[in-house]
């Protein structure tokens, strides 16, 4: 799994207008090619009579799915910067169609490069890049007495106590960034000398909006 990676969380929709033709670029995070095939399809349909339907989409931890589609404008001319705007900034499991309402005025081969580049730009913007953190969950079971050095150093190196569990002991349940989940397992072992239970409990994405920790198990 990766350690970090860029996606986007929401659909969007940004317009522009390029020599009186009209472009619509339509976002939405995907999670395989199914998913895009059918979200390029409901596109369609809803832009049934546009001039042109132009999509792309990255999947993958290493994009190993790129996909990209010109749909009769130029060879690539549409498509291709559509991708590349994705590729360029490295968004992971994105799909974007660029609908195009032709205006009358041809915008010629560089013109178009523009266009459908911006358009993309424009859509990922309105929807926002979010970064997600692959976080390592934690069970660390303490007594009562060495609860609170234990809380402290949690939260000292800037880990992230989800939970707190009181039974006849203490149970923090802890997310810490996977490149630190080693050294953290070693300093509860040497804060707690070795007396607390830790155990660590799975992985899973978070990212922060808001100034809240939004989960993905």
């Amino acid at each position: 799994m990766l350690k970090k990676y860029k996606t986007i969380l929401n659909q969007a929709e940004a317009e522009i207008i390029e020599k009186k033709s009209r472009f619509i670029a339509t976002v939405r995070p995907v999670k395989d090619e199914d998913e895009a095939r059918a979200f390029i399809d409901e596109m369609k349909k809803k832009y049934w009579n546009a001039t042109h339907n132009v999509f792309a989409y990255q999947i993958g931890d290493r994009n190993e799915i790129q996909r990209c589609s010109d749909d009769g404008e130029p060879q690539g001319t549409a498509g291709k910067p559509v991708l590349d705007v994705l590729a360029g900034e490295d968004i992971k499991n994105t799909a974007i169609v660029v609908t195009r309402y032709f205006g009358g005025t041809l915008l010629g081969t560089g013109g178009l490069v523009r266009a459908y580049g911006k358009s993309a730009k424009e859509g990922i913007l309105s929807a926002g890049v979010a970064e997600m953190v692959l976080y390592r969950k934690f069970s660390i079971v303490t007594d009562y007495p060495t609860s609170g050095k234990i809380q402290y150093e949690i939260l000292q190196d800037g880990h992230i106590i989800h939970d707190t569990i009181y039974t006849e002991n203490v149970e923090f349940i802890v997310l810490t960034e996977a490149d630190f989940a080693d050294s953290f397992n070693s300093k509860m072992i040497d804060v707690s000398n070795g007396k607390a239970q830790i155990n660590m409990l799975n992985e899973l994405y978070g990212v922060w909006l808001d100034g809240n920790l939004d989960l993905y198990e």
